[in-house]
């Protein structure tokens, strides 16, 4: 079966194309050793490419094949993303798919019905995150749009339960919906020697350490940590707290001998940093965000086998269901530091979840959309 899939090229601080990262890069290479043809076409935001407005690649997914096309707005943004759809429509006229994928924000999930609709052929919405989060969502008619779009497709991918619900319950989905959360890279997030990792990093050897990786941002849960590691401070004089990720300047990271501020590591350093950690912190809000996303930090984290301390809410809620005593209240500070007191006075492990491989995810998305794949078509 011939396979398009759309996408931005920047997701999550990596390129989608060269980083070969997690769920927009895995979905289509997955499908690709699984037999298929699969073509992916990614349009990038930024002017990187503006001296090289379209490049292609071919990755080896055998017993299938997956190519790569990415295309540069450039500077003259305005200007290319008017010309863009159609010559992507023409660009899948001559690919001549039986499915087409839209993934990875608004812009490219109405951009799949769009094309769709002229290819006469079937199309499928993933959704790694609540769109509706996203800064797009204030652009005037984009959330109609999403909607819209995601509730006339044939199957729909979400990273969460909850946000599954959500697509049934109220954008009335007409289609398939199957919840399918972002695993991790299982060669590089495994357990490990903690010394060892602890080395590489530059961290304490000896002394207990707690932490966690990601945006280090207000929305996404990390002013309540920092509050938290206040307490902590001062009722552990041997606990020390590591931080690696992007933050702004109005949110920085806490200061003091005993905070270990990393910067934004590379994928493989994450995998040593929860192999150093003695607790990792998965703090989320009860926001429409935290009740519909499924931190990959979580999968990680416990891919690695760290201890953990995680948000009592949305997806992490389930997870977490078999061990109570590693929830706090999301946003709540106290609870946090109760839940940490007791990861490390009293270690609860959390090794009997599963983290299943991309593998084995996507095989659960491949009956649907062989199909809707598989129906007759007449293309243009």
């Amino acid at each position: 079966m011939r396979i398009a899939f759309i996408c931005k090229r920047r997701y999550m601080g990596k390129d989608v194309i060269l980083d070969r990262y997690a769920r927009l890069y895995e979905i289509p290479r997955q499908l690709a050793l699984l037999g298929h043809e699969v073509h992916g076409y990614c349009l990038d935001y930024h002017d990187s490419g503006a001296s090289q407005p379209q490049q292609e690649w071919q990755h080896n997914a055998a017993p299938g094949s997956l190519a790569w096309e990415s295309s540069s707005l450039g500077r003259l943004k305005l200007p290319a993303l008017t010309t863009y759809p159609r010559q992507l429509l023409q660009r899948l006229r001559q690919f001549q798919p039986d499915v087409l994928i839209g993934a990875s924000d608004i812009p490219h999930v109405a951009l799949a019905q769009w094309l769709a609709t002229r290819l006469r052929i079937p199309y499928v919405v993933d959704l790694y995150d609540n769109f509706e989060g996203f800064g797009q969502a204030r652009i005037p008619g984009f959330v109609t749009a999403l909607r819209h779009a995601t509730r006339k497709a044939a199957l729909v991918t979400t990273t969460s339960e909850p946000l599954r619900q959500l697509v049934v319950e109220d954008y009335k989905a007409e289609g398939t919906v199957i919840s399918m959360p972002s695993s991790v890279d299982l060669q590089v997030f495994h357990p490990g020697d903690k010394a060892q990792a602890r080395q590489r990093l530059g961290l304490p050897l000896d002394a207990p350490l707690i932490g966690t990786a990601g945006g280090l941002y207000k929305d996404k849960g990390v002013e309540p940590l920092y509050a938290a590691w206040q307490k902590i401070a001062s009722q552990r004089p041997d606990v020390h707290l590591v931080l690696a990720g992007p933050f702004k300047p109005e949110l920085p990271p806490p200061q003091g001998e005993r905070v270990h501020y990393l910067s934004q590591l590379v994928h493989a350093q994450v995998a040593d940093l929860f192999r150093a950690l003695d607790v990792g912190i998965i703090s989320i809000l009860d926001t429409p965000f935290g009740r519909y996303c499924f931190p990959q930090k979580a999968y990680e984290m416990l891919a690695c086998h760290l201890r953990v301390v995680v948000a009592d809410v949305g997806e992490m809620s389930d997870l977490f269901a078999q061990t109570p005593e590693v929830l706090f209240a999301a946003g709540n500070a106290d609870e946090m530091v109760e839940a940490l007191g007791n990861q490390l006075s009293q270690p609860t492990s959390t090794q009997t979840i599963s983290v299943k491989d991309w593998q084995s995810l996507i095989a659960q998305i491949a009956a649907p959309l062989m199909g809707i794949g598989s129906a007759d078509q007449e293309p243009q």
